[in-house]
Protein backbone atom coordinates (compact mmCIF):
# COMPACT_ATOMS: atom_id res chain seq x y z
CA UNK A 1 0.00 0.00 0.00
CA UNK A 2 1.11 3.62 -1.10
CA UNK A 3 1.52 5.79 1.93
CA UNK A 4 1.52 9.70 1.80
CA UNK A 5 3.93 10.84 4.30
CA UNK A 6 2.31 14.55 5.20
CA UNK A 7 5.27 14.82 8.15
CA UNK A 8 7.40 17.63 6.58
CA UNK A 9 4.90 18.85 5.07
CA UNK A 10 2.25 19.62 8.15
CA UNK A 11 5.22 20.29 10.49
CA UNK A 12 5.24 23.98 9.47
CA UNK A 13 1.33 24.27 9.99
CA UNK A 14 1.43 22.89 13.29
CA UNK A 15 3.99 24.73 14.44
CA UNK A 16 1.99 27.98 12.60
CA UNK A 17 -0.92 26.63 15.00
CA UNK A 18 1.04 26.33 18.40
CA UNK A 19 2.89 29.68 17.77
CA UNK A 20 -0.60 31.31 17.29
CA UNK A 21 -2.29 29.59 20.26
CA UNK A 22 0.47 30.36 22.65
CA UNK A 23 0.03 33.83 21.89
CA UNK A 24 -3.75 33.26 22.47
CA UNK A 25 -3.03 32.17 25.62
CA UNK A 26 -0.44 34.61 26.28
CA UNK A 27 -2.59 37.79 25.43
CA UNK A 28 -5.75 36.87 27.28
CA UNK A 29 -3.96 36.28 30.89
CA UNK A 30 -4.83 38.16 33.46
CA UNK A 31 -2.11 40.74 34.68
CA UNK A 32 -0.49 39.87 38.08
CA UNK A 33 -1.58 42.16 41.01
CA UNK A 34 0.05 45.26 41.62
CA UNK A 35 2.46 45.56 44.73
CA UNK A 36 0.42 46.56 47.82
CA UNK A 37 2.90 49.18 47.83
CA UNK A 38 1.60 51.26 44.68
CA UNK A 39 -2.10 50.32 45.74
CA UNK A 40 -1.74 52.35 49.23
CA UNK A 41 0.62 55.10 47.57
CA UNK A 42 -2.25 55.86 44.73
CA UNK A 43 -4.84 55.62 47.68
CA UNK A 44 -3.14 57.70 50.11
CA UNK A 45 -3.09 60.40 47.35
CA UNK A 46 -6.49 60.14 47.64
CA UNK A 47 -6.51 60.75 51.52
CA UNK A 48 -3.84 63.90 51.25
CA UNK A 49 -6.42 65.55 49.07
CA UNK A 50 -9.19 65.10 51.68
CA UNK A 51 -6.92 65.61 54.43
CA UNK A 52 -6.18 69.00 52.82
CA UNK A 53 -9.57 70.10 51.53
CA UNK A 54 -10.86 69.60 55.26
CA UNK A 55 -8.17 71.46 56.64
CA UNK A 56 -8.72 74.16 54.08
CA UNK A 57 -5.39 73.94 52.65
CA UNK A 58 -4.82 74.79 49.05
CA UNK A 59 -1.07 73.87 49.41
CA UNK A 60 -1.88 70.38 51.22
CA UNK A 61 -5.08 69.55 48.82
CA UNK A 62 -2.86 70.19 45.89
CA UNK A 63 0.64 68.09 47.10
CA UNK A 64 -0.36 64.78 45.49
CA UNK A 65 -0.48 66.48 41.95
CA UNK A 66 2.03 66.33 39.44
CA UNK A 67 3.36 69.91 39.17
CA UNK A 68 1.70 70.05 35.36
CA UNK A 69 -1.52 68.28 36.50
CA UNK A 70 -4.62 68.98 34.24
CA UNK A 71 -7.89 69.50 36.97
CA UNK A 72 -11.38 69.46 35.17
CA UNK A 73 -13.56 71.60 37.84
CA UNK A 74 -17.68 69.97 38.14
CA UNK A 75 -18.66 73.02 36.36
CA UNK A 76 -16.11 72.22 33.33
CA UNK A 77 -13.24 74.75 34.37
CA UNK A 78 -10.04 73.50 33.35
CA UNK A 79 -7.47 74.54 35.96
CA UNK A 80 -3.55 73.51 34.92
CA UNK A 81 -1.04 73.07 37.22
CA UNK A 82 -0.10 72.25 40.70
CA UNK A 83 0.29 76.23 41.64
CA UNK A 84 -3.23 76.85 39.91
CA UNK A 85 -5.42 73.92 42.02
CA UNK A 86 -3.29 75.29 45.11
CA UNK A 87 -4.15 79.04 44.00
CA UNK A 88 -7.47 77.97 43.25
CA UNK A 89 -8.32 76.25 46.07
CA UNK A 90 -7.45 78.35 48.70
CA UNK A 91 -9.42 81.11 47.31
CA UNK A 92 -12.95 78.76 47.98
CA UNK A 93 -11.44 77.29 51.32
CA UNK A 94 -11.58 81.01 51.96
CA UNK A 95 -15.08 81.61 50.90
CA UNK A 96 -18.17 79.12 49.87
CA UNK A 97 -16.02 76.19 51.15
CA UNK A 98 -14.45 77.35 54.54
CA UNK A 99 -17.65 75.71 56.05
CA UNK A 100 -17.50 72.47 54.06
CA UNK A 101 -16.16 69.04 55.15
CA UNK A 102 -15.43 66.32 52.23
CA UNK A 103 -15.63 62.78 52.49
CA UNK A 104 -13.56 60.40 49.51
CA UNK A 105 -14.14 57.17 49.33
CA UNK A 106 -12.30 54.87 46.52
CA UNK A 107 -14.34 53.01 44.58
CA UNK A 108 -11.69 51.39 41.95
CA UNK A 109 -7.54 50.98 41.36
CA UNK A 110 -6.66 49.71 38.38
CA UNK A 111 -3.57 49.55 37.06
CA UNK A 112 -3.27 50.22 33.50
CA UNK A 113 0.49 49.78 33.37
CA UNK A 114 3.22 49.30 36.17
CA UNK A 115 3.23 52.69 36.65
CA UNK A 116 -0.02 54.28 35.25
CA UNK A 117 -3.09 54.11 37.98
CA UNK A 118 -7.13 55.14 36.69
CA UNK A 119 -8.70 55.46 40.01
CA UNK A 120 -12.72 56.56 41.12
CA UNK A 121 -13.54 57.91 44.18
CA UNK A 122 -17.14 58.89 45.54
CA UNK A 123 -17.33 62.53 46.60
CA UNK A 124 -19.53 63.63 49.33
CA UNK A 125 -19.46 67.36 50.32
CA UNK A 126 -21.61 68.98 53.12
CA UNK A 127 -21.28 72.75 53.19
CA UNK A 128 -22.95 74.79 55.93
CA UNK A 129 -24.06 78.10 54.83
CA UNK A 130 -26.66 80.69 55.95
CA UNK A 131 -27.54 78.51 58.20
CA UNK A 132 -28.07 74.92 56.58
CA UNK A 133 -26.38 72.47 55.47
CA UNK A 134 -26.75 71.18 52.10
CA UNK A 135 -24.69 68.26 50.49
CA UNK A 136 -23.49 67.57 47.15
CA UNK A 137 -21.94 64.23 45.42
CA UNK A 138 -19.59 63.63 42.92
CA UNK A 139 -17.65 60.58 40.98
CA UNK A 140 -14.17 61.45 40.11
CA UNK A 141 -11.79 60.33 38.17
CA UNK A 142 -8.06 60.42 38.73
CA UNK A 143 -4.97 59.32 36.21
CA UNK A 144 -2.11 58.69 38.57
CA UNK A 145 1.16 58.17 37.12
CA UNK A 146 4.46 56.92 39.20
CA UNK A 147 7.18 59.14 38.36
CA UNK A 148 10.62 58.83 40.14
CA UNK A 149 9.39 56.40 42.45
CA UNK A 150 6.87 58.67 43.58
CA UNK A 151 2.93 58.50 42.44
CA UNK A 152 1.63 61.85 41.54
CA UNK A 153 -2.25 62.68 40.52
CA UNK A 154 -1.94 64.15 36.58
CA UNK A 155 -5.20 64.57 35.97
CA UNK A 156 -8.42 64.65 37.85
CA UNK A 157 -12.16 64.94 36.30
CA UNK A 158 -15.04 65.73 38.98
CA UNK A 159 -18.60 64.66 38.14
CA UNK A 160 -21.41 66.21 39.86
CA UNK A 161 -24.11 63.23 41.02
CA UNK A 162 -27.55 63.28 42.95
CA UNK A 163 -26.94 62.92 46.40
CA UNK A 164 -29.60 59.91 47.75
Amino acid sequence: MNRLNLGPKLRPLLMALAACALAANVSTAAPSDPPAADDRAVRENVSRMEAGWNAKSGELFAKPFAEDADYVVINGLHIRGREAIDKGHQRIFDTVYKDSTLALTVRQVRFLRPDVALVHVNARNQVRQAGETREAGAIITLVMVRDAGAWKITAFQNTQVTVE
